[in-house]
């Protein structure tokens, strides 16, 4: 197992500095080619969540000082875990913070690896952990109400985990487990993060994403007002579909090469490529739709080029088989060299301009949950919580089994109501 890497386990966070992740759950249209490749195959990793949108900046806070000791139940005498925070009846506690803080230097390393200076690395890193125990708490809200909601997602967890072993080359889900187990990850709260992540996705998506509506007049308007963005050297967005042969034998390979026919015809009878390649692609990129990312001429395999670069707007290339599998193509747009039309980064545009007007969305929506719960938080550190918080000040060492109804807001549950707490 020593090809697959996993993080730390943390809780999953909305944390970093946009809603990129949380933004991909709720596509206003088909995703549309971007500039760039796809990045490689991610390996088995910590599922991470989506992170939240930044609030305007406030002055720094001197870290809080280290957790006081805890006393021991009186029942068993064991150690109770220091409570820094209560969201109705769901705690958060240090050591969950303490992860979640060297989980968003990890991931803050990695962002920069290459592009920032010490300088930057440092501003970078200080900026998000001022916000890393709100994250903590805005995911906690989002989950809770998906569960009010009644969304399920049992199914698309199993999809999900299908997925992490299939890029793991793990025959089975008892495999996976214990490649989780193996690198000190418990195999619940694995699955739970996946579990969550997809939850607040949905609940974004529900909630928040299918109020927006973008108007064509609207991305005509930054069309014109944007024009020179577009300007673009000739290349192709691709969507694949792969059927993987790697480690098969050579008996197998006739009904794999089927099934790579059967996908194919399936979209050329008028199915969507998309949804056949999150169904039966073998590959990394099926949770996109297949997406691979738009070429320049000389980025892909010269025969692979030859072909792709003939074909125009949605044709598809007939199975193709390589060392590592059968392959289909979709050539989701060709972009001739020079100023691209309307037509060709329509939905470009619409996805930019939604995913502008989900941000603020989604932060006032996080506020509105935030008010209409129970949101209490130990002293030392509201700063890092976000605002509009009544503050802990005694800490019980069990949750109350009972809370009041939501139209009660801002209802205290540690002790009385401190007077700079009050003013809120």
């Amino acid at each position: 197992m020593s090809n697959i890497f996993l993080k730390e386990p943390v809780q999953v966070v909305l944390g970093g500095a946009l809603l990129a992740l949380l933004l991909a759950g709720t596509p206003l249209v088909a995703q549309d080619p971007k500039q760039e490749p796809a990045p490689p195959a991610p390996t088995l990793e910590q599922p991470k969540m989506a992170p939240a949108a930044e609030e305007p900046a406030k002055e720094a806070k001197p870290k809080p000082a280290p957790a006081p000791a805890v006393k021991p139940s009186a029942n068993s005498g064991a150690v109770v875990e220091e409570i820094i925070a209560r969201v109705n009846n769901e705690i958060i506690t240090r050591s969950e913070y303490d992860k979640s803080l060297a989980q968003t230097e990890e991931e803050t390393r990695q962002d920069c690896q290459g592009k920032c200076t010490p300088e930057q690395l440092q501003s970078e890193l200080d900026a998000r952990k001022k916000t890393a125990l709100r994250d903590l708490i805005d995911q906690s809200l989002l989950a809770q109400r998906g569960k009010d909601l009644g969304i399920s997602v049992e199914t698309d967890v199993v999809k999900q985990l299908d997925q992490i072993r299939i890029q793991n080359k793990l025959a089975s889900m008892d495999e996976l487990e214990k490649a989780v187990s193996s690198q000190g990850l418990n195999w619940e709260d694995f699955k739970n993060n996946i579990r969550n992540r997809i939850l607040t996705q949905k609940v974004v998506s529900q909630e928040v994403g299918s109020h927006i509506s973008i108007g064509e007049s609207d991305a005509r308007k930054y069309y014109d007002e944007h024009k020179s963005e577009f300007v673009r050297p000739e290349q192709v967005a691709l969507r694949e579909i792969i059927v993987n042969t790697e480690g098969k034998k050579d008996t197998e390979l006739p009904d794999l090469k089927k099934k790579a026919e059967t996908a194919l015809k399936r979209v050329k009878d008028g199915e969507d490529f998309g949804e056949i390649a999150k169904r039966l692609s073998d590959g990394t990129t099926k949770e996109q739709g297949g997406y691979i990312g738009t070429f320049k001429r000389g980025e892909l395999a010269k025969q692979l080029e030859e072909v792709v670069f003939k074909m125009k707007h949605n044709e598809l290339t007939d199975v193709i088989e390589t060392k590592q599998g059968y392959l289909i193509f979709q050539v989701l747009e060709h972009y001739d060299e020079g100023e691209q039309s309307f037509e060709k980064v329509k939905n470009e545009i619409m996805d930019r301009l939604y995913n502008t007007k989900l941000e603020p969305a989604v932060r006032e929506y996080l506020k509105t949950l935030r008010e209409q719960s129970y949101v209490v938080i130990k002293p030392g550190y509201a700063e890092l919580a976000g605002s509009g918080n009544s503050e802990i000040q005694e800490v019980n060492t069990t949750p109350e089994a009972t809370k009041s109804k939501k139209g009660r807001k801002k209802f205290l549950l540690f002790g009385k109501r401190s007077g700079a707490a009050s003013g809120q």
